[in-house]
């Protein structure tokens, strides 16, 4: 009986040190852009720190300027952000720099701000132009100086754009201004950025804005326009964090600049085809890569 009663007071005890144990495991929240490299990428991160012991609560789906606004109030933790996007847009810094010196700007500038940007990948999901292929070579169109050319010769083409794109600092307009020519308001037409891929596929506009990591870029044929005055500046993928979040847990860094490493813009194409042509749902993409890589 004593026995007993001493095995229950045991197990008792047992059973409160492991719900401590769970009631100190670290949230970590992990926020996401609202296309599908993004989707990915919170999924990939959400998984691999649960696998890691802490408790994930992913918000995806947000727009940048909402995303990283959340991330400065203390509302995300962690997410994948692109140099090029912080430099220009969150810090408003127009000077075009190398990639390098981009990766280094944006950290100095962002750590005052209470963001720490892990190990950049090599993807650079910089922003371009992309014809149909078959379209470009009859017109002979290569570059962006060749659609500039066009266009100042009369011929009307329609181009596709996300809205964010048309009203970016770094977006529609200034990119007009330096390759020195307009599509004309009534020649652009404003659509989320998946439904630019299936209308410039199926012909329903002559130009679309395409993420250069996206899959759907081989896969329907296109053509990207070479940005041959270096317009856009580097995006490098880079997974950003609350320094408060990585101060308590520094090994948080080990952990994402290990998924960072395994990242360059072949492998970034080919997960993002796997969902957008291949119609994977992200979770099975994003658990199939972590095991394969042997992260999970």
């Amino acid at each position: 009986m004593k026995f007993g009663k001493f095995f229950a007071l045991a197990l008792g005890a047992f059973a409160g040190l492991g719900l401590a144990g769970l009631a100190k495991a670290e949230n970590i929240v992990v926020g996401g852009k609202n296309f599908t490299e993004q989707q990915l990428l919170a999924e990939m991160t959400s998984q691999l720190l649960k696998a890691k012991g802490f408790d994930v609560d992913t918000r995806s789906g947000m727009g940048s300027a909402a995303v990283r606004s959340a991330m400065e109030n203390g509302q995300i933790d962690v997410y994948w952000e692109y140099t090029g996007t912080s430099l220009i847009t969150y810090n408003k810094i127009k000077e075009r720099m190398s990639p390098e010196d981009t990766y280094k700007k944006v950290k100095e500038l962002d750590a005052k701000k209470g963001i720490v940007w892990l190990d950049a990948s090599k993807a650079n999901n910089t922003y371009a132009l992309a014809m149909r292929k078959a379209d470009a070579e009859k017109q002979g169109i290569k570059t962006l100086s060749d659609l500039a050319a066009k266009i100042n010769g009369g011929d009307k083409l329609t181009f596709a754009s996300n809205a964010e794109f048309y009203a970016r600092p770094d977006g529609l307009k200034p990119l007009e201004k330096a390759y020195g020519f307009e599509f004309g308001r009534a020649n652009i037409k404003r659509m989320d950025s998946g439904l630019v891929y299936q209308a410039l596929k199926d012909g329903q506009v002559d130009v679309g804005l395409v993420f250069a990591t996206d899959g759907r870029i081989p896969a329907f044929n296109f053509l990207v326009l070479k940005d041959d005055k270096n317009y856009f500046p580097a995006y490098a993928l880079t997974p950003t964090i609350r320094k408060e979040v990585l101060d308590k847990n520094p090994k948080l860094a080990e952990s994402l600049n290990a998924l960072s490493a395994k990242l360059d813009d072949q492998t970034m194409a080919s997960l993002n085809a796997a969902v957008d042509v291949e119609k994977k749902s992200v979770e099975q993409v994003a658990e199939e890569f972590l095991k394969e890589q042997g992260l999970v």
